[in-house]
């Protein structure tokens, strides 16, 4: 037996001021997405914006159902609908922003699990990363330059063969 260690490096941003301008212009149609979310349940709207190498932004935002299993997260819908929109077209970068009607979301929201299985499957479609960004609805922005690094040992493809 021996011991592996996974870590990886990420950049924070104080603010989303600091980010460069095609990232900042992410994070704010993030944010704009946001606002129209359907969240009647939770009371926790997530926005999401998807830049594309053409350099379409497609967005996405959480769609809560009484059935909770049957909505979707902000993330999934614009990844999704990007794929569907713009078949073939890579992914460059995610932005997510998140916020609450009970609380003040003041750290980065990262992506929940079934939203980082997508994610990384469409990682290794288009043969390479996609960056992250995640904010709450105010303070730092996290940024990765890969889904792998939040979900290292994703499962994929290459198990059904």
């Amino acid at each position: 037996m021996h011991k592996k260690r996974i870590a990886f490096d990420y950049w924070v941003y104080e603010s989303m001021e600091q980010l460069p301008p095609p990232e900042l212009q992410l994070m704010d149609a993030a944010i704009k997405s946001r606002q129209n979310a359907y969240a009647p349940y939770s009371g926790f709207r997530v926005g999401a914006a998807v830049l594309l190498d053409n350099g379409e932004i497609v967005i996405g935002n959480n769609q809560e159902n009484a059935s909770y299993p049957s909505g979707l997260c902000a993330e999934r819908v614009a990844v999704f609908q990007s794929g569907a929109r713009f078949p073939g077209v890579p992914i460059r970068a995610i932005a997510i922003s998140a916020a609450s009607e009970r609380q003040k979301v003041d750290k980065p929201a990262a992506p929940c699990g079934n939203c980082r299985q997508a994610i990384a499957e469409y990682e290794l479609r288009q043969e390479g990363g996609i960056a992250v960004l995640m904010m709450g609805e105010t303070g730092a922005v996290h940024k990765c330059t890969s889904l792998a690094d939040l979900l290292p040992f994703a499962f994929g493809p290459s198990y059904l063969e």
